[in-house]
């Protein structure tokens, strides 16, 4: 099941799963209203694996960052990925089906950043939050992990990444010489969701080439 707010593009990619023999339905839902995430965990059969992928940043200055930015980040990358995972264990423990959740940190869940102290915040938190859930649901045989990528090339970093110097600067951070591919976090994803991870909990696979290692 594929769920964002916009409903466009996720519906045509479980067209495209459908037509290459998978199954995939689309799902609209703001994750940030919780009543509709409450909702939505409600008339879903219980799920055995969640990816639970929602975010945005506002670079700023700590200086100029306003309570409205304040809200905007730590809303949608941590109270609104708590409120999701809480409502997905519990079906999970309800109907006494064992999994795993996996939450989309980053890097910077695991150092500073320039401009970005909501994000890093946000994701320091959400590092905190996956360790403390394996820990309260490894007795239903739920697991909790992150995976933690550097820049990758997407819509929203897109406009960070066409300053040349901010682009130059990532790629001087980054050991293996190149931003991250929405495909070099499958591999990982696939890892935590399946049993070849049975034993992992409460760890974060930091996929990063290099730039935490320095």
């Amino acid at each position: 099941m594929l769920v964002a707010r916009s409903g466009d593009e996720i519906a045509a990619v479980a067209a495209a799963i459908r037509e290459a023999g998978g199954g995939a339905v689309a799902q609209r839902l703001d994750v940030t209203d919780l009543e509709a995430v409450a909702a939505f965990f409600a008339d879903a059969k219980p799920f055995d694996i969640l990816v639970n992928n929602a975010g945005t940043n506002r670079p700023k200055a700590v200086t100029e960052v306003s309570e409205a930015d304040y809200d905007a980040v730590l809303d949608l990358n941590l109270k609104s990925a708590f409120f999701v995972a809480q409502h997905c264990a519990r079906a999970m423990i309800a109907s006494e089906t064992k999994g795993s959740i996996i939450h989309v940190g980053s890097q910077m869940g695991h150092v500073g950043g320039i401009n970005r102290t909501l994000y890093c915040a946000s994701k320091w938190g959400l590092e905190g939050l996956s360790k403390a859930l394996a820990l309260d649901l490894a007795p239903h045989g739920i697991r909790s992990n992150t995976i933690a990528p550097t820049f990758i090339e997407t819509p929203m970093t897109a406009p960070f990444l066409a300053d040349p110097a901010f682009r130059d600067d990532v790629l001087s951070r980054i050991k293996l010489g190149r931003l991250g591919r929405v495909e070099d976090l499958m591999g990982a994803v696939l890892f935590l969701a399946s049993d070849a991870s049975a034993l992992v909990t409460g760890t974060s696979l930091v996929i990063d080439g290099g730039w935490t290692a320095d």
